[in-house]
């Protein structure tokens, strides 16, 4: 319930925003409350922008009522400055328009766009942003400015800081300014004269400060994202310039980024990596310094040298991807992942064999090896993003895991290093590890802290101040590196950076904010125990989803990321009702558990890409299905029962269903049948599916055909959709799938081996979908066994037809049955017995969540680049949202999740993937036509033997 200002800001703000987008009900405030840091406060008021004007009507009106607003992108964040108790203003995933010029050198973007997203836009052009944090595939552009956050590669070269080439802003009052347009700059001389003119004041000092001057020119030459950038008031004169980098790393305690455009890099498309074993993290450290070195003597090229402590490497070791030999080390080894880029290959070589020769005289417990080979590469880069989370997985269930992140002059690093390992072993944190990007002295180091007992509490604050003194006063490094000062560090600002520099920042503050509404508590925090309040708790709640950090990597593949909940939101309420109920909140509890069923489980798809995008492969989908299956009844576990064991009749009702529904729409048209289904859908409040155009028509399967007995021999399992949907009255086509697949298969030279009572067979998909565990394992076990028998107990290969049930069965199967989906099967078989003639029209695929599950996502795109010379595959669409059956009665998931696809299949004239159900979803979304990939490889092949 909102009081006062709050409940007065509400009303007022109703009107310019839409309500569906500002929530104040206990469960939206808690999850989008949450971020990525040990912190969290809880919100009154979150609101959901879509563009800039709500931005600004937002900010004028509660600088006018005096209240705070924090500003939000995907809450990747961790250090606590993506939290607020007041007002959070959350970018939604809708404001996402970008510009790229002409020539390509640069690119203006709004701030929802994710850096992945990004660097996917200027990829064709061989161009790509500077930032590269870790966590760029689901860091927003709001959030990647705000914070000055780099990564691997990009150091202090290429960060947003100096590849800013201008910005769209809006200021604590809502005054708004454009530094790329000479015309908003000169209103805004004219209207903010004195805020200029004290700016450059302040710049004035800063270079008149001789000692002042020289400790930012020192403290810069290496990564410090802690305080304000103070490095502008010295690196510039133009006041505009001066501003504009001031943002740079603000944390969104300024001003707004409504836009950023930034200079573009080259992404040199040749690169080689080595991952290197040293005997210890001493000389790990003094090869670094030598690489270093020689790079600024452009000696070498190198472009990222990452370190991974013993800690680091035990944390991964037991991933099936990393070499067993990594078991075998000792405790001391050290491993460099060292990567040079080059314009080809010949010089690529050359690049490497001189970083060897510069690395002959350290200790190496293996031989050093570079890799060009992609796969290989990528997954020892997936492997060093992945570490951080990967602690989190393996801490104990209720602790916090922590990530610090500090750089150290270059020439101290090995002897910092070694203090800092030494703090570990002072304040008994066992497992801390340290990993990072060593070349730019830039190290996290990671450990676990229970928060809930306030001695540990007091151990943690003890290391922390003995970090601090090591870091900042000892070795005069920067406490904050890349991941901003938050909460975390704000308590610590004046320590690293002294009276002068702090009372400066300060001034910088009070200029942007005077009234101080603008993110209160982060960067500018005279509260010395800042560090240690709002602790946020982890307990348990599932041990599917137990060892979840709340990283928010998941988030950008989640099709209802932007209509109801993500899966770290959806962890972090399970949490909250865990907590509930072991303290005997019972009653608040079922209050969350109320209003989490349309957010948390009705809308999820239960895709669970969200484990595809988690480092440690936390599968929140399982826990959906898990929580489905609790609340069963009795009643409903009995029809699925009576479902299984007569499968066949209920393919029959479905049938029946859709033939009724075919028969309507013929006698009423169109619109009429839209309008009537669209009022009995809500009368029965959704309980009605959604009907459309392309529903699909019934259809029904004759396997009575003749066939020749051949020595090549397979069996298909058509899918009990196949066997009941057909297709639609808007569809181009005219024979069904089974129709298609049957004459792809003869045209192969295969006879076709069908199974046993194929009527009543499912791979119990729709059961599990649904929380029936019993019931889908009664029709798997069902399906196995008749496989094994037409399969002449695995002989032949089986074809299934639509991905998900071919997913489904490799799951539950026990028997070493080969099973392929469409797309496998015909890449290892097809395209042997088949001569494909590639179209030239544009088609476009949909990969589903199935089959990317399964690694098929670049085979889906060589076999389409096999049948078309234009593919078209769009970047952001991942999981279709249709989620089998899903789609029909939750309409607003498929459209959510595929929002962006009609705008990213322009030009496309065919479009196909490999289940129906999706197909359905994207046909509606897309305008296209969508159809099983067998109509494409049919269409564009024929017999070899013809």
């Amino acid at each position: 319930m909102l009081e006062g200002k709050y409940q007065d800001f509400y009303n007022q703000i109703t009107k310019k925003v839409s309500s569906e987008n500002i929530f104040t009900d206990k469960l939206h405030t808690l999850a989008y409350g949450t971020d990525a840091s040990f912190y969290r406060l809880i919100p009154k008021i979150v609101i959901k922008t879509d563009n800039a004007q709500e931005v600004q009507d937002i900010i004028k009106l509660a600088n006018e009522l005096e209240l705070s607003i924090t500003f939000r992108a995907a809450g990747t964040s961790l250090s606590g400055q993506a939290i607020s108790d007041s007002i959070l203003i959350v970018t939604s995933r809708k404001f996402t328009d970008f510009k790229i010029a002409d020539d390509k050198s640069f690119i203006s973007l709004q701030p929802a766009l994710t850096g992945a997203q990004v660097n996917n836009l200027l990829a064709k052009y061989s161009k790509k942003i500077g930032p590269d944090p870790a966590s760029i595939n689901a860091a927003m552009i709001g959030g990647i400015a705000a914070n000055n956050a780099s990564g691997m590669c990009c150091g202090i070269s290429q960060n947003s800081y100096k590849t800013l080439k201008s910005m769209k802003l809006i200021f604590a009052d809502g005054t708004k300014l454009d530094t790329g347009s000479q015309e908003s700059k000169d209103a805004f001389r004219l209207s903010n004269a004195d805020f200029l003119e004290q700016l450059k004041q302040f710049a004035s000092e800063t270079k008149n400060n001789d000692e002042l001057n020289k400790k930012i020119q020192k403290k810069y030459k290496i990564k410090n994202t802690c305080g304000y950038s103070l490095n502008s008031l010295i690196d510039f004169d133009d006041e505009f310039e001066i501003l504009q980098h001031l943002i740079i790393g603000s944390e969104g305690t300024l001003a707004f980024i409504e836009e950023i455009t930034y200079y573009t890099v080259e992404d040199l498309k040749d690169k080689a990596s080595s991952l290197i074993y040293f005997k210890d993290i001493k000389e790990a450290c003094s090869a670094v310094t030598k690489l270093k070195l020689a790079k600024e003597a452009n000696k070498i090229v190198v472009d990222a040298v990452e370190l991974m402590d013993r800690a680091g490497l035990s944390s991964i070791e037991n991933d099936p991807a990393m070499p067993e030999f990594i078991k075998d080390f000792d405790e001391n080894v050290t491993a460099l992942l060292i990567e040079t880029r080059a314009a080809n290959n010949e010089e690529l070589d050359i690049q490497t064999a001189q970083i060897e020769k510069l690395l002959e005289e350290f200790k190496v417990v293996r031989d050093i090896h570079f890799t060009k080979d992609v796969k290989e590469y990528t997954l020892y880069w997936k492997i060093r993003k992945g570490l951080f989370p990967a602690v989190g997985a393996v801490r104990e269930t209720g602790t916090t895991v922590i990530i610090e992140d500090v750089a150290y002059p270059i020439e101290c690093l090995a002897e910092a290093t070694l203090e800092l390992q030494d703090l570990f072993k002072k304040h008994d944190y066992k497992e801390a590890l340290i990993f990072g990007h060593a070349l730019e002295g830039n190290f996290h180091f990671v450990f676990t802290q229970d928060f809930s007992n306030p001695k540990e509490v007091k151990k943690y604050d003890d290391f922390m101040n003995d970090v601090v003194n090591s870091v900042a006063v000892k070795y005069q490094g920067s406490l904050k590196a890349e991941h901003g000062t938050g909460r975390n560090m704000a308590a610590f600002v004046e320590v690293e950076w002294g009276h002068d520099a702090y009372v400066m920042m300060k001034k910088i503050k009070d200029l942007f904010d005077p009234k101080g509404l603008l993110n209160p508590g982060v960067i500018i925090n005279d509260d010395h125990e800042a560090h240690l309040k709002n602790l946020k708790s982890m307990p348990a709640t599932n041990p599917i989803v137990d060892k979840c950090i709340e990283c928010g990597f998941c988030e950008p593949s989640c099709p209802s990321n932007d209509i109801t909940l993500t899966p770290r939101q959806r962890i972090v309420i399970n949490r909250e009702i865990s907590r509930l109920e072991s303290i005997g909140e019972e009653k608040e509890a079922k209050e969350y558990k109320d209003l989490y069923q349309y957010d948390g489980l009705d809308t999820c798809a239960t895709c669970s890409l969200c484990s595809s995008a988690c480092p440690v492969n936390i599968d929140t989908g399982s826990l959906t299905k898990h929580l489905r299956a609790e609340q069963l009844s009795d009643t409903s576990k009995s029809v699925a029962s009576f479902v299984a064991n007569n499968f066949s009749t209920t393919l029959k009702g479905v049938r029946f269903g859709l033939a009724s529904a075919n028969i309507a729409h013929k006698v009423m048209g169109t619109p009429s049948m839209k309008s009537v289904t669209n009022s009995l859908r809500s009368f029965s409040n959704g309980k009605i599916a959604k009907w459309s155009e392309n529903f699909p028509k019934s259809t029904n399967i004759d396997i009575r055909f003749k066939q020749k007995d051949l020595k090549k021999k397979m069996v298909y399992f058509p899918s009990c959709i196949t066997r009941s949907m057909g297709l639609s009255d808007v569809s181009h086509e005219e024979k069904e799938l089974f129709d298609v697949t049957v004459e792809l298969l003869q045209k192969a030279g295969y006879q076709i081996i069908f199974p046993e009572n194929l009527p009543n067979l499912c791979c119990g998909m729709p059961m599990s979908s649904k929380g029936f565990n019993e019931a889908s394992s009664i029709k798997s076990q069902e399906l196995e066994k008749a496989l094994l028998k037409a399969s002449h107990n695995g002989e032949y290969p089986i074809l299934c037809d639509t991905s998900p049930c071919t997913k489904k069965m490799m799951e539950s199967f026990t028997s070493k049955l080969e099973i392929n989906e469409p797309i496998e099967f015909t890449l290892k078989y097809l395209v042997n017995d088949l001569e494909f003639t590639a179209i030239n029209e544009a088609i476009t695929i949909h990969t589903t969540c199935s089959s990317r599950k399964m690694g098929l996502e670049d085979k889906f795109k060589t076999l389409a680049e096999l049948c078309s010379t234009n593919v078209i595959i769009p970047a952001d669409v991942k999981c279709c949202g249709f989620a089998g059956d899903r789609g029909f009665n939750f309409p607003e998931l498929n459209k959510s999740a595929l929002r962006n696809l009609k705008a990213q299949t322009q030009g496309a004239k065919l479009a196909f993937s490999t289940s129906k159900t999706c197909e359905i979803g994207l046909s509606e979304e897309s305008g296209l036509d969508y159809n099983s990939i067998f109509y494409l490889v049919n269409k564009c092949t024929k017999s070899k033997n013809s």
